[in-house]
């Protein structure tokens, strides 16, 4: 089986959105991946609603959509969407694959499932980031006390040291002094 790279990775992570605290994919943008009309998707789907839990595939509300629409502005002014979006997790899209038999659909949602890993690896990394560059701060703020401490011991002493002894008198001296 072939397994050339069909469209690049930036096009297919822009269409990558975050809702409802999930990364996911709308049918529209499947659709044009995959070659097929976003209706042909739809019916494929519809035949086999068993294979889409709510975890895989969710309709968006009216609200969801009309912040996607604003956000890419896809439609001509006056048009409308006849119906509302469904969005796939990254479940719903390797299923897809096995509704959608075409050689396209097929390369494309191992390009997809392939990038949804990546991301998750990147999140992953950049969580363990996080994790370190909290312990540095952490570090610092407890250098940072002590190093106050140790100055405020160090201008103690200073000023316990200036009390303790007089100062010589320095100059010419007179003989009344």
């Amino acid at each position: 089986m072939k397994t050339e790279l069909l469209i690049s990775d930036d096009i297919i992570s822009s269409k990558i959105y975050l809702i409802r605290n999930q990364k996911v994919m709308l049918d529209r943008d499947l659709a044009s991946l995959y070659g097929v009309k976003t209706k042909v998707l739809n019916q494929a789907v519809k035949r086999n609603l068993d294979r889409f839990p709510e975890d895989f595939m969710f309709e968006l509300t009216k609200t969801e959509s009309d912040a996607i629409r604003s956000q890419i502005v896809t439609l001509k002014r006056g048009q409308n969407t006849k119906y509302l979006p469904f969005a796939f997790t990254e479940q719903g899209v390797a299923m897809l694959s096995s509704v959608l038999n075409s050689q396209q659909a097929i390369l494309v949602n191992i390009q997809i499932i392939r990038l949804f890993t990546k991301l998750r690896k990147l999140l992953l990394d950049t969580t363990d980031l996080r994790v370190e560059i909290e312990f540095i701060k952490k570090k610092l703020r407890d250098h940072k006390q002590n190093i106050e401490l140790v100055f405020k011991y160090l201008d103690e002493l200073i000023a316990k040291q200036t009390k303790e002894k007089p100062r010589k008198k320095i100059g010419y001296k007179m003989s009344g002094d």
